[in-house]
């Protein structure tokens, strides 16, 4: 372990993905040495089309493509030493035509989907892994797939019985969270933007947010990224399809955005170290141990 590098794999369904739940976190780790690894499921073939630029009916067809390339900007903003995707097709939003298509990543042989997270997670020994909670954050059945997937192959890597034809040494990563939407940073992001717009004229992003939202008591880590605010802004602006340049997001003043964006929100579901109840980082326990009068807990299922 000595010669070991610490490592962050995030796993995530669509280009985008990456930086509205992990984007702040992937900065810092890169910033501090932490080597940062990236796993998309698809290239997001069936996503929205805003860009300004581009005939909607021209782009749709390549789609795909077009946001593979902004991906690769977004996770070179970000510092993300490695981009893998694990090669499966958008499935759309449930109920729509596109979420039928048999080759979609919704659709996908499970054991398969989670061999090819294994793989990768053998390749680059993962010591921190992030994913989607059990709903997929917001229901889409590509990030409910990404879950699944994640999930089981954290117990999987390190499994010598598990998938012994890769030849790759069984790798065990130490900790596993589900990113999150904290319901108290929408609660205050309706009371900013509704203080912001005094004429009345503002209308709430979602009425009913607690589909998609966690209840602070249920979070277990919270990450102070203001530092690289900035770089998070950044790279959702290079993904131009899905960001259109008046989304809030982009737009709100600086005092906004340090006031909702400063912190990232995590889950803790797996530790195989000690650590503290509550945490300030997703490498608490890894970079210096925890001391047991201080609270360490060890975390199951």
């Amino acid at each position: 372990m000595t010669d070991h590098t610490l490592t962050l794999m995030t796993v995530h369904a669509h280009p985008d993905d990456e930086v509205f739940l992990t984007g702040g976190v992937i900065a810092k780790a890169a910033a501090e040495g932490i080597h940062t690894v990236l796993v998309t499921a698809t290239r997001g073939e069936e996503g929205e089309i805003h860009d300004p630029d581009l005939d909607p009916e021209e782009a749709r067809h390549r789609l795909g493509a077009i946001r593979e390339a902004e991906l690769r900007r977004a996770v070179s903003i970000l510092g993300v030493d490695e981009l893998h995707f694990l090669g499966y097709r958008d499935s759309g939003m449930e109920g729509t035509p596109e979420n039928e298509n048999p080759h979609n990543f919704h659709h996908a042989d499970p054991d398969e989907a989670t061999a090819r997270v294994v793989r990768l997670m053998r390749q680059t020994k993962p010591d921190v892994v992030v994913t989607y909670d059990e709903r997929g954050g917001y229901g889409h059945p590509d990030h409910i797939a990404a879950h699944r997937a994640a999930v089981a192959a954290f117990d999987a890597a390190g499994d010598p019985g598990r998938f012994p034809e890769f030849g790759l040494a069984p790798w065990q990563p130490s900790k596993l969270y589900y990113g999150a939407f904290a319901r108290s940073t929408f609660d205050r992001m309706q009371r900013l933007f509704r203080e912001a717009n005094p004429e009345g004229n503002f209308e709430p992003p979602e009425e009913d947010y607690s589909s998609f939202t966690v209840p602070d008591d249920e979070l277990t880590t919270w990450v102070n990224v203001h530092p690289y605010l900035l770089q998070k802004q950044a790279a959702l602006r290079a993904h131009r399809t899905q960001i259109a340049a008046d989304n809030p997001f982009l737009t709100m003043s600086d005092e906004i955005a340090q006031e909702l964006m400063a912190y990232e929100a995590f889950i803790r579901v797996r530790s195989l170290v000690p650590v503290p109840e509550r945490e300030d980082d997703l490498f608490a326990g890894l970079r210096t141990p925890v001391e047991a009068n201080h609270g360490a807990v060890t975390s199951g299922v």
